[in-house]
C-alpha cells in the first residue's frame, strides 16, 4: 500500500489563489520601475514627481497593512482579500488609462491600498488552508517563491512590455489576473468567522499615520530629499507609533493584540523580518544601479541579470519544508541567514569586479538561496500558534516589518554609498546580517533545551498519573519536579 502524500494541499485551488494574489502584488512593485522614463516622457512628469509613481504605491501599501490585516481578523479573511483585489485591479486599469500625472498617482495609491488589504489576508489564509507542520511550511515556501518570482518577473516583464508595446501594458497585465482571482475566490477560499469585537479605530488611525510617515521619511532619505522634511516625517511617525502602543495597551480590541508580541519566538521572528530585508533589498537596490550605471546594462538586461537570484529563491523555498520538518524552523532560519551572509561577503570581496560572471552571479545565487530559506522559516515561526482571531494581525505585522525593513535598507545603504562608496555600503549590509544571526541564535535557541526538558517531564508525569496505583501519588510529584 502506498503511503499518502503528506505534502499535498487539501485545498489546492485555494492555495493557488493565495499564491497568485501574492504574485500579482509583488509583480506590481517592480513592473513599473523600468517604465518610469517612458511614463515621464508620455505624461510630462517632473523629475521629482516621477519618484511618486513608485512612492505612492509604497506609502499606501506600507501605511495600511496593519489596518488591512486587522480587518481580516474582524470581518473574516475572504471579504477584505476580495475588496483588496478589486481595488488593486481597478487601480491597475485606471493607471493604464491615466491621461495625466495626478490621475496616475491616484491610481498607484489605490493599487497600494488594495495590496495592503489583500496581501496580509492572503498570508493569514494559509493558516486556515494548511495545518501547522510540513504542509504549512510547503505553502509558505510557495508564497515566498511567488514573492521572488513576482519581483524579478516584474523587472523582465516591465522591460519587455514597455519596449515592445507601451508602458501602459505594464499596468494592464494585472487586470486579467485580478479578475480571475475575484471570480474564483468566493468559491474556493475557505471562509473564516467574524470576530465579535469591533475594530479599534483610534489604533487604526495612529498605526496608519505612523507607518506612512516613517516610510515617507525613509523614502525621502533614500532619494536624498531635504533633511528637515525627512526628520519631520520620521519624528512624527515615531510619535504616532509610540501613541499607538499607549492606546493599544488600553484598548478592548487592539489593532495589534498584545498576545502577538508576547511570545518570545514570534517577537524574534518579527525583528528578524525587519533586519533581513535591510540587507537583501538594500543590496538589491544598489546592485541594480551598479549593473545599469557601471556595467551599462539596458533596463531589460538588468532585470534578466537578477533571474538567477530569483531562481535560487524559488528552489530554496521549495526545499525549506523538508529542512523545517527534519531540523525545525529555527535551524532553517539560521542556515538561511548564514547563507545570506556568505553571499554578502562574496559581493563585498568582488565589488571591484566589472564582470557579471565573476562578481555577481555567485553572490546572487547565495543571496537568493538564503532568502528562500529565511522568509518561509520566519513566517512559520511567527504564525505558529497564532489564534484564528490574531493570525491576520500577525501576518500584517510580519509584512509591515518587511516593508519597513525594505525602505530602511534602501535608505541606510544609499546614505552610506553616497558618503563612502558602493563597497562600504555592501559592508554595512553584511553587518546587519551578522546582527540578525546573533539575534536569532540567542532568541530562538536560548532556553530550547530547558523547554524540551520541561515538556518531557510534563509528559512523563502525565504518563505516571495514568499508571500510578492509588496511594502512590507522591511519585508523580517527584517526577513532575
Amino acid at each position: 500500500m502506498s503511503r499518502p502524500n503528506r505534502e499535498r494541499s487539501t485545498h489546492p485551488v485555494a492555495l493557488a489563489l493565495v499564491v497568485v494574489c501574492q504574485l500579482m502584488v509583488t509583480l506590481d512593485s517592480t513592473v513599473v520601475n523600468v517604465a518610469l522614463v517612458p511614463i515621464r516622457r508620455s505624461l510630462g512628469f517632473s523629475p521629482a514627481g516621477l519618484d511618486w509613481v513608485v512612492d505612492a504605491y509604497s506609502l499606501a501599501f506600507g501605511g495600511f497593512l496593519l489596518l488591512g490585516a486587522r480587518l481580516g481578523d474582524v470581518l473574516g479573511r475572504r471579504a477584505p482579500l476580495g475588496a483588496g483585489v478589486a481595488l488593486f485591479t481597478a487601480g491597475s486599469l485606471a493607471g493604464g488609462l491615466a491621461p495625466s500625472p495626478s490621475l496616475l498617482l491616484v491610481a498607484r495609491a489605490v493599487q497600494g491600498l488594495g495590496a495592503a488589504l489583500a496581501a496580509p489576508n492572503a498570508l493569514a489564509s494559509i493558516t486556515v488552508i494548511e495545518p501547522e507542520g510540513r504542509a504549512r511550511a510547503r505553502a509558505l515556501g510557495l508564497f515566498t517563491a511567488a514573492s521572488a518570482a513576482g519581483g524579478s518577473l516584474g523587472l523582465v516583464l516591465g522591460g519587455a512590455l514597455t519596449t515592445w508595446i507601451s508602458w501602459r501594458a505594464a499596468f494592464f497585465v494585472n487586470v486579467p489576473i485580478g479578475l480571475a482571482v475575484l471570480v474564483l475566490a468566493p468559491r474556493h477560499l475557505p471562509s473564516t468567522p467574524r470576530s465579535a469585537g469591533r475594530l479599534d479605530v483610534a489604533g487604526a488611525l495612529l498605526g496608519t499615520a505612523g507607518l506612512a510617515a516613517v516610510i515617507d521619511g525613509l523614502i525621502d532619505l533614500a532619494r536624498r530629499a531635504s533633511a528637515p522634511a525627512t526628520l519631520v516625517s520620521l519624528v512624527s511617525g515615531a510619535t504616532c507609533l509610540v501613541a499607538l502602543a499607549v492606546v493599544e495597551s488600553r484598548a478592548a480590541n487592539p489593532i495589534v493584540p498584545p498576545a502577538v508580541v508576547r511570545d518570545r519566538r514570534r517577537l524574534v521572528a518579527l525583528v528578524a523580518m525587519l533586519l533581513v530585508p535591510v540587507t537583501l533589498y538594500g543590496v538589491f537596490f544598489l546592485t541594480a544601479q551598479h549593473v545599469e550605471g557601471v556595467l551599462h546594462y539596458s533596463a531589460l538586461t538588468a532585470g534578466m541579470s537578477f533571474l538567477p537570484l530569483s531562481g535560487a529563491i524559488v528552489v530554496a523555498s521549495r526545499l525549506t519544508p523538508a529542512l523545517v520538518a527534519r531540523r525545525g524552523a529555527a535551524t532553517s532560519l539560521l542556515v538561511g541567514i548564514a547563507t545570506v551572509g556568505l553571499g554578502g561577503g562574496w559581493l563585498v570581496a568582488a565589488s571591484s569586479s566589472s564582470s557579471y560572471l565573476a562578481g555577481l552571479l555567485g553572490p546572487f545565487v547565495l543571496l537568493g538561496a538564503g532568502a528562500g530559506l529565511s522568509f518561509p522559516s520566519l513566517s512559520a515561526i511567527a504564525l505558529a500558534g497564532a489564534s484564528p482571531g490574531s493570525s491576520g494581525a500577525t501576518a500584517g505585522l510580519l509584512q509591515t516589518m518587511q516593508q519597513i525593513g525594505t525602505s530602511a535598507g534602501v535608505a541606510a545603504l544609499t546614505v552610506v554609498e553616497i558618503a563612502d562608496g558602493y563597497r562600504a555600503a555592501l559592508v554595512g549590509g553584511s553587518a546587519f546580517v551578522l546582527v540578525t544571526f546573533v539575534l536569532a541564535v540567542v532568541g530562538l535557541t536560548r532556553g530550547s533545551a530547558r523547554e524540551s526538558f520541561e515538556l518531557g517531564t510534563a509528559r512523563l508525569a502525565e504518563a505516571g498519573a495514568r499508571t500510578v496505583p492509588p496511594g502512590r501519588e507522591r511519585v508523580v510529584t517527584v517526577v513532575d519536579r
